[in-house]
């Protein structure tokens, strides 16, 4: 935990130095400790304005696919085209090693302003149709699921050691309050107004976002990449692709995150993260304003759990936390999809929101301390591409759900969830514990 003491002499022998850029005053609240580096107080509303933008985008065609077509089989197919770069994500992060993560960073979210300006040209033409924004979602999801691996990567390589949770707990807070703010934003504006006025705003802020990771000139100035040319010369980056996912599958920890990674996205996330518009729809026979509470109380939940964790010291067993928090999350999940009204429904989701932010931040800081700062951005491409098991769990969750309904869907992914959460927990005990 941060030392508070007050006595200027203890804080003089306990602290380490405070850069020149780094105000005082902030370091004494774990909170808003990472708000002392100046590139991260650039970088986290790059980071939000570019997660609302996310989110509002997803309500927004999720719910125009399903409505234009009727058909939860397009619905969980938009879903599942949003994460095909997970397949090239250790790619990303090769990149990210060779040619530095801010840099990276930077041409990722220009590809996003540039998708997204497509299909407000598209709509203001009157041309929209589920094909068009089918196109447009799998431009996107070539692109964006290696988002968050980059980001965590370039916050681990720009913080100090003694800030690192607080600021990868607050990190996550972009995407938490965003599935809040931009899933209700989403819907209202949607409803109100259409899809032109609504995409002028998530173009507003895609751009926003990408122009802030401009305005740290000190470090723009000093972009450095992650290898020297000396380094670069004659080096193959499949060889740089191949050490990373070796050094991945022989360290048993880092396994153990993935294993945990790709568990939750094929058999957790899909409920969340592509089914809700089926359930408000179907299930609970809502609208698209009930579809943001829904999606709302699910991230709410989670934003209260990353502060929770900002706050909290580095003497915290994260991987004990994170496996306890997998469980009750399952356990929130399995009785979420026996909910037959959005009364029973939210305190499920408000919880396995809150479940799933210890979970998933902890998987993500033990990752990025135990790869080591020569494989970080490899490793978090290895674990980014675990999200491919995100759209397998949507495509089978469609025919499951026409077959069996979604109340025996939804217990069985629980169910999986809960099984290979205890065999991993008994695979990799030694290495979980001595976390």
């Amino acid at each position: 935990m941060l030392d508070r003491r007050t006595d200027q002499d203890t804080n003089r022998d306990t602290e380490p130095p405070c850069p020149d850029d780094e105000p005082r005053g902030l370091v004494r609240f774990a909170m808003l400790a990472p708000f002392a580096t100046r590139s991260f107080r650039f970088q986290w509303p790059a980071d939000l304005l570019t997660s609302w933008a996310f989110e509002m985008e997803t309500i927004i065609l999720g719910w125009y696919v399903l409505v234009e077509t009727g058909s939860v089989l397009w619905l969980t197919v938009f879903g599942a085209l949003q994460y095909l770069g997970t397949l090239v994500a250790p790619l990303y992060g090769v990149a990210g090693d060779r040619f530095g993560h801010k840099a990276l960073l930077l041409g990722m979210r220009a590809a996003y302003a540039v998708c997204a300006t497509t299909l407000l040209a598209f709509a203001l033409a009157g041309a929209v149709t589920p094909l068009v924004v089918l196109v447009v979602a799998t431009l996107m999801g070539l692109v964006r699921p290696s988002d968050l691996g980059v980001r965590s990567a370039l916050i681990a390589e720009t913080m100090p050691a003694r800030t690192l949770i607080s600021a990868l707990s607050i990190s996550r807070t972009t995407t938490d309050s965003a599935r809040v703010v931009g899933a209700l934003a989403g819907a209202s504006l949607f409803t109100l107004f259409g899809i032109v006025p609504a995409y002028v705003i998530i173009v507003t802020f895609y751009v926003t976002g990408m122009l802030l990771m401009l305005g740290d000139t000190a470090t723009i100035r000093h972009i450095s990449t992650a290898m020297t040319p000396e380094e670069l010369h004659g080096k193959s980056p499949w060889r740089d692709l191949k050490e990373g996912i070796t050094h991945t599958w022989n360290t048993p920890i880092l396994l153990a995150m993935v294993s945990m990674a790709f568990l939750t996205n094929l058999s957790a996330f899909p409920i969340t993260n592509g089914l809700l518009p089926y359930v408000a729809k179907t299930v609970y026979t809502t609208d698209q304003t009930g579809l943001g509470y829904l999606v709302a109380s699910f991230a709410g939940g989670a934003l209260i759990g990353s502060l929770v964790l900002s706050n909290v010291g580095s003497g915290i067993r994260l991987t004990r936390l994170m496996m306890a928090a997998s469980v009750v999350w399952y356990a929130m999940l399995l009785l979420f999809s026996h909910m037959n009204t959005p009364l029973g429904g939210i305190p499920c989701l408000m919880l396995g929101g809150i479940m799933q932010s210890f979970c998933m931040v902890s998987l993500q800081i033990t990752l990025l301390r135990e790869a080591g700062e020569r494989f970080r951005g490899r490793v978090m491409g290895v674990r980014m591409m675990a999200i491919y098991s995100l759209p397998l769990g949507l495509l089978a969750a469609g025919p499951l759900i026409d077959w069996i309904g979604f109340r025996a869907m939804g217990s069985f992914y629980a169910i999986v969830g809960l099984v290979f959460t205890t065999l991993i927990a008994l695979r990799w005990r030694e290495a979980l514990l001595r976390n």
